[in-house]
């Protein structure tokens, strides 16, 4: 029987990638699951033209990286100790940040990273790499933003999972439920609609029969997704939920006060082509949570 792919968190020294680390701990503990703790070490290009230069920010970056992973993994261990099921290992890796980490994807269970670490714009909400990452990485990625307690992430709450007509959108529910199971949490599944035709600024009100049809229609839809894995994680208690809305309205509402958001990498309004869709990206952005985004194999 083959070893199970570890949990991959990156660190780069930020207090967001501390945060991270925190919860990408906590999920492998409750999931009996590796923890990897990779950070990646890159020498800008104008570094080159001083040889010497290159050389000795080389090595002095390579013991920050250092340092930096054993700081991580002995915050890890103190986390997963408890379990005893837990192994912890680390790996410095060379190269740019964002392409790396998506590489080290093809071998994760899931790759977590924080909302913006050292190197990013300030102002900018969720940075370059955790975007880049978002929308190539093969495995799942979390971004943990969002609230914390005491500088560690949510660990109260429903986890929430973003549902719609597409198909892409069974890998996220798949996911969702493993993660209510692990967490003993319940599992608030959101369907958000929205049609031209009734517009509340127009006058449309829920008495309307249009409107009635559409919100029994998408109930419908939602009851379709949720098929068959109640049957498969009898323990998870499901709250269904079915607005008239905007999607990133509604799952940031849902975020304030859920301890996981999970949603596929593009819904059924996304662009063909486009790895990562109008309400992930602004979720990932914005939301108070960590945000997990989930890839499905329809899509590519």
């Amino acid at each position: 029987m083959s070893e199970p792919n570890p949990i991959v968190v990156a660190v780069d020294g930020s207090e967001v990638s501390t945060t991270a680390v925190i919860w990408a701990a906590r999920s492998a503990a409750a999931r009996a699951m590796p923890l990897h703790i990779v950070t990646v070490v890159h020498i800008p290009a104008f570094y080159y033209s001083e040889p010497y230069l290159a050389q000795s920010f080389h090595e002095e970056m390579k013991a920050t990286a250092h340092d930096r992973l054993e700081s991580a993994a002995m915050m890890a261990r103190q986390i997963v100790d408890d379990s005893g099921r837990v192994e912890v290992t680390t790996e410095q890796l060379e190269g740019k940040v964002a392409s790396t980490l998506v590489g080290v994807s093809a071998k994760a269970d899931r790759l977590v990273v924080g909302s913006r670490g050292l190197g990013e714009v300030k102002g900018l909400l969720a940075g370059s790499v955790s975007t880049a990452v978002a929308s190539h990485a093969v495995s799942p990625v979390v971004v943990v933003r969002g609230r914390t307690l005491d500088g560690a992430p949510p660990a109260e709450g429903p986890v929430v999972v973003g549902i719609d007509g597409s198909e892409s959108c069974k890998a996220a529910v798949e996911a969702a439920f493993a993660e209510a199971s692990a967490r003993g949490a319940t599992l608030v599944a959101v369907n958000v609609w929205s049609d031209v035709s009734v517009q509340p600024s127009l006058g449309a009100v829920p008495e309307d029969p249009h409107w009635s049809r559409i919100q029994t229609g998408e109930e419908i839809v939602l009851a379709e997704r949720l098929a068959g894995y109640r049957d498969r994680y009898p323990d998870v208690v499901v709250e269904r939920v079915v607005a008239r809305d905007r999607p990133v309205r509604v799952l940031s509402e849902y975020a304030e006060r859920a301890q996981l958001l999970v949603v596929g990498t593009r819904g059924r309004g996304g662009f063909k082509g486009l790895l990562l869709g109008s309400t992930s990206n602004a979720l990932i952005q914005t939301a108070d949570c960590p945000v997990m985004v989930v890839r499905s194999g329809v899509e590519d």
